[in-house]
């Protein structure tokens, strides 16, 4: 059974970093892809780091471009996501999600296997 539990983030000043990392079991990183995705209150889960389809390049919205770093440790079977120069916008439940295949557009439908989510809370 596909298991996905995140940890870290937390509540920081505007400017601030904070990391998160995702666990995964039950599978392994090579046969499924992971990314990662937020919601805030009232507003839709969006796509916020992935990578391409060969797995050689990372994407992201361009809302989080530029200051977050998306990375993977196969070997782990982690994901972890990187957040600098964060903003209040960025205020959200982030989630980790994956599904079987090699590669799925950052769209939430796209994606079966959901963590509980990490809090994400940027204070002006």
């Amino acid at each position: 059974q596909v298991h996905l539990v995140e940890s870290g983030g937390g509540s920081v000043m505007a400017g601030g970093s904070l990391s998160l990392s995702c666990a995964a079991s039950g599978y392994t990183n090579s046969n499924y892809y992971m990314a990662w995705f937020r919601q805030a209150p009232g507003k839709e889960r969006e796509g916020v780091a992935g990578f391409n389809n060969d797995g050689s390049s990372a994407l992201y919205a361009d809302s989080v471009k530029g200051r977050f770093t998306i990375s993977k440790d196969n070997a782990k079977n982690t994901l972890d996501l990187q957040m600098n120069s964060l903003k209040p916008e960025d205020t959200a439940m982030y989630y980790c999600a994956a599904q079987r295949g090699s590669w799925y557009p950052l769209h939430a439908s796209y994606y079966l296997h959901w963590g509980q989510g990490a809090q994400v809370t940027v204070s002006s």
